[in-house]
């Protein structure tokens, strides 16, 4: 009897094999699927004359990491944009745009990304007045890190048609103090300034999918969900996935979920006929992607309880509870998956509703359509019971707690800061919580998300809701098979089983025998999809 021989194997570590499974020495890969694990020299016999080997010298290899809530594109783009994310100086920022303006031709977009007001030395937004002075000669929009919000200055309202007549759009506000406007933007009143931004071509688009998918697998990433493709550019955005897969680009397996709801292209999905689950290994079609709150750290997450200072603030809902059923409705009828942005718990509360009226009675057939809150951040025991009695799948960020934990304590008091994102209570239900990053909104970095996990401290150092904290083991079950059950596609991804996808991590060092703050230290020294290297940091496999 022959016996076929590996295209790769994986030897000499430690491999993971998923949650519950244990562990091996060796791998092995053959036409793009794991085929056996086991010892070393259980693995001896499918290794052949043109098997590759990878010697993993005792690293840790586990299967593929699966960001299951990242804006890929908008990463990819991100990486040619004035980055404001590690700016604690206004005038270090103000710098930047102008540093960027200098080089820019006159009337230029210039699009920044990434501060945070409250790690600002200012302790406020940038006014517009201060984004004219740096930048006389372009329109200029300046996200805050949530992406819920950013500053525009005087151009850019300009070419948006916006002035201190203009009336506040459902669903978003725009802000005004003395009578004059101060350039921030929330929520849905960023269209006014989407809807006049330069447009990518298609090509261009196809590249930042590019330039996003390298970042991905240079982390290790082999899968990653963009949850909202249209956020930008709408329907040319999937013509851009679209394209680079034809042209043979992808080396990550994308799930895509479709901007969907007033601000999206509901309309021109349905027609053409895309349909969740519709796809291959590399682009799968996604869930019907809907919003209805901000973010906490910008006070807009839609909240039971007011933030703290501000008796009067309980965040921003998007829609009104009707306009929002009826679009859940609407999709669940046609099968569509449906995720849903809700933070807040009264934005959760709506969600769930919606979800309820959509599903009906008839639980146990339509429980299996795994509807997500994508973030979920800020929930009760009785929501958290609602989500597992109709099978709603949670999509929340841990690196939340990491980046954002101690602005949660400020904005909404230690008490509730202490309950978000409450992955142990979730794993615990059985709800399948995926990890992510929400990137460009968080770091893409997986170890700190890992990190953030298993010790639920913040980058300052403070432990909020210890109670929550995983196990190493589950950390990684909720990076890679609570992402593949998100899609549908536990079957073929999230763990390293003979048949499944040959996805595969391999870290610089084995995250199972250090202790947890060497993890921020940690590196991914290959990416392997289907088998192949994608991503190999040190040129061993060259």
């Amino acid at each position: 009897m022959v016996t076929a021989k590996a295209d790769l194997v994986l030897r000499g570590g430690n491999v993971f094999l998923g949650r519950g499974a244990g562990f091996a020495e060796s791998v092995a890969i053959w036409g793009g699927r794991v085929i056996a694990h086991g010892t070393d020299s259980e693995i001896d016999a499918l290794v052949g004359t043109g098997t590759r080997i990878v010697d993993l010298r005792g690293r840790l290899a586990a299967p593929g990491l699966n960001d299951a809530h990242q804006h890929l594109l908008m990463v990819g783009l991100g990486l040619s944009e004035v980055d404001c994310k590690t700016d604690t100086q206004m005038q270090a920022l103000l710098a930047k745009i102008k540093a960027r303006a200098e080089k820019a031709k006159p009337g230029e977009w210039i699009f920044g990304r990434g501060y945070d007001h409250f790690e600002l030395d200012a302790k406020r937004h940038p006014f517009r007045e201060e984004l004219d002075q740096v930048a006389p000669n372009n329109p200029v929009y300046v996200k805050r890190t949530c992406g819920h919000m950013g500053v525009a200055n005087s151009a850019a309202l300009k070419l948006a048609g916006i002035d201190e007549g203009t009336p506040q759009p459902e669903g978003g506000h725009i802000e005004s103090q003395n009578g004059k406007l101060t350039g921030l933007l929330q929520e849905r009143a960023q269209e006014m300034i989407t809807a006049v931004l330069s447009d990518h071509s298609i090509e261009a688009l196809a590249e930042g999918v590019r330039a996003g998918q390298q970042h991905n697998l240079s982390l290790g990433f082999t899968s990653v969900t963009d949850p909202g493709v249209g956020l930008r550019q709408g329907y040319d955005e999937w013509k851009a996935y679209q394209q680079l897969k034809r042209q043979g680009g992808f080396g990550l397996r994308m799930h895509l979920m479709m901007l969907a709801g007033a601000s999206g292209w509901p309309d021109r999905a349905i027609d053409l006929g895309l349909m969740t689950g519709d796809g291959d290994e590399w682009l799968r079609v996604g869930p019907m992607k809907l919003f209805t709150d901000g973010s906490a750290g910008g006070k807009t997450a839609a909240m039971f309880d007011p933030y703290v200072g501000e008796p009067e603030n309980t965040g921003i809902m998007i829609y009104e509870d009707q306009q929002l059923f009826d679009y859940v409705k609407d999709y669940h009828d046609r099968g569509y998956q449906v995720a849903t942005h809700a933070i807040g718990d009264r934005a959760i509360e709506q969600v769930l509703t919606a979800y309820e009226l959509a599903i009906g009675n008839d639980v146990e057939a339509q429980g299996n359509r795994r509807h997500r809150i994508e973030h979920c951040g800020f929930l009760s025991p009785e929501q958290l019971a609602r989500m597992k009695r109709v099978g709603v799948l949670p999509a929340p960020q841990s690196i939340f707690m990491y980046e954002f934990g101690d602005l949660y304590v400020d904005v909404l008091g230690e008490q509730m800061a202490a309950k978000a994102y409450p992955f142990r209570s979730f794993l615990d239900a059985g709800v399948y919580p995926s990890a992510s990053s929400d990137a460009p909104v968080s770091s893409t970095n997986p170890f700190q998300n890992i990190y953030s996990m298993i010790t639920r401290k913040t980058k300052r150092g403070t432990e909020l809701g210890p109670d929550q904290r995983l196990t190493l083991e589950e950390a990684l079950h909720c990076y890679s098979y609570c992402g593949a059950y998100g899609s549908f596609e536990e079957d073929i991804k999230g763990t390293l089983g003979p048949g499944q996808l040959g996805d595969v991590t391999v870290f610089d060092r084995d995250l199972f025998a250090v202790e947890p703050e060497e993890i921020l230290e940690a590196s991914a020294d290959f990416a392997i999809v289907g088998g192949e290297i994608m991503h190999d940091r040190l040129g061993e496999a060259a």
